[in-house]
């Protein structure tokens, strides 16, 4: 099979790289035992060739030679010299490692169900998802620890980027405590310091800043909600499992609901979320901020990542719907996490009539819509859609956006239109952006190549 081969080929190079690893050693080691694990089902696929195998067996291969090359990537990124003073710029190690630990379950999980193999296989116990978070918990103390005694060996470093080292730090601590948190309703005495007037404001509510659990959170209160409490309790309890199956660092954070008034003949309905300083993607791309390529790729991989575990989140794979740059927001550390999902049922049950809702739709979300889209109003939604819609990572260009709704499906279905990608654009974030904007919807990457792409892209660009 094309794939067997060099798949067996990059997983020798990540064996031999991880001799040489000066950080983050447990980790890539735990890496290295998983790719063993996955290698012997090459193996036995290589062992097998002359059968033909399913076009299943062929994409599950095919996301694995993506995974792996990415996987190898990274763990040649800590083989390098510069390695701590890089660390100390970027507190995001830790969720490289997580991301390429899921791609790898995923691949797991593709092959064993396209091989139909017996869950007694001592592979599967490399996959568990209990003793995998557990080891991988293990393993990142023990790194953290590691490098905290290589920090003491440059103090140069520590003396003059003392900040960024206390920024990791928090974020180490922040990200895992955001994500054990419970989903539940929280009584009104829990939030302090809710500020006076909104920071936003739209036809159906007003957003305060407040805090929450010693987080910074947006407090969302609806204008004129008609529900009753145990409606929307109701209502509530049952999303909660729902929204449990999206936790990641990616996606917005819900923390609940709470009810201020509760005994009053008008009680006030909040939903509680995490609070994102830089305010939603597109706002912040229209802003002055200059960013290098680096970190815009980094941006794109965290949108991707959230999109990722969206498609995920269920066996029958979770659609966004409405993808645009206004859906994705961006945290005090540059992170983008995807929004619109925030306990979405309870929000449409305290929201006006369906008219009004109507009013709130944002019109030029026509311009992030897939050829297939624009051809055929009747054109059933999918994740290549969303794929599509998702490397609009900023709002529609101004060509785009003055070309009259009813001529789009013109230039773009038709005329096969294209946004001009900026002159400076790096050569391999373009050539990514042009395969998710395929013209032909089976041409775009799924989600989780496009994570792997985009990281691989991301560890080209630091490298210069």
């Amino acid at each position: 099979m094309d794939f067997v081969d060099p798949i067996l080929s990059v997983a020798e190079r990540i064996y031999t790289l991880v001799e040489n690893v000066k950080a983050n050693k447990k980790r890539c080691s735990r890496v290295v035992k998983r790719v063993k694990a996955l290698e012997g089902l090459v193996k036995s696929i290589k062992q097998r060739d002359a059968v033909d195998h399913s076009a299943e067996v062929e994409n599950a291969l095919r996301g694995l030679s993506f995974t792996l090359t990415s996987a190898q990537e990274l763990i040649e990124k800590y083989t390098s010299a510069n390695l701590v003073k890089r660390i100390l710029k970027s507190s995001s190690h830790g969720d490289e490692f997580n991301s390429v630990n899921e791609r790898l379950n995923d691949a797991f999980s593709s092959l064993s169900l396209a091989l139909q193999l017996e869950h007694g296989n001592e592979v599967f116990k490399v996959f568990d998802l209990i003793s995998r978070q557990k080891e991988d918990e293990v393993d990142s103390k023990e790194d953290d620890a590691e490098l905290k005694r290589m920090l003491k060996e440059y103090g140069e470093y520590v003396e003059t980027m003392q900040r960024d080292l206390e920024d990791i730090k928090s974020n180490v601590i922040k990200i895992p405590r955001i994500l054990t948190m419970d989903i539940r309703i929280i009584k009104p005495e829990e939030l302090k310091n809710v500020e006076t007037e909104p920071f936003m404001t739209t036809t159906t509510s007003k957003v305060y800043k407040g805090e929450f659990g010693g987080f910074m959170v947006a407090i969302k209160k609806y204008s004129g909600a008609t529900n009753t409490k145990p409606r929307c309790v109701s209502i509530f309890d049952k999303e909660v499992d729902n929204m449990k199956r999206f936790e990641s660092p990616n996606i917005l954070r819900m923390f609940g609901i709470c009810i201020q008034g509760e005994n009053t003949s008008n009680p006030e309905f909040l939903v509680i979320m995490e609070y994102c300083k830089n305010g939603s993607l597109r706002d912040f791309l229209n802003s002055k901020h200059e960013l290098l390529w680096t970190r815009k790729a980094s941006m794109c991989l965290d949108a991707a990542q959230g999109l990722y575990r969206l498609h995920l989140s269920e066996e029958v794979s979770k659609l966004h719907m409405g993808i645009t740059s206004s859906k994705f927001l961006v945290d005090e550390n540059y992170r983008v996490k995807l929004g619109g999902l925030e306990l979405a049922k309870t929000e449409t049950s305290l929201k006006r009539t369906a008219k009004d809702k109507e009013k709130d739709k944002d019109i030029s979300s026509v311009c992030y819509s897939s050829p297939q889209q624009l051809g055929n109003i009747n054109h059933t939604y999918s994740k290549e859609c969303e794929i599509y819609r998702s490397v609009a990572l900023g709002p529609p260009a101004r060509t785009i956006k003055e070309i009259p709704l009813r001529e789009a499906p013109v230039h773009v279905f038709e005329e096969k239109y294209q946004e001009p990608l900026p002159a400076d654009c790096p050569e391999s974030l373009g050539e990514l952006i042009t395969d998710c904007r395929a013209y032909e919807s089976s041409e775009r990457p799924s989600a989780g190549v496009l994570v792997d792409k985009l990281r691989s892209v991301l560890v080209q660009l630091e490298k210069r």
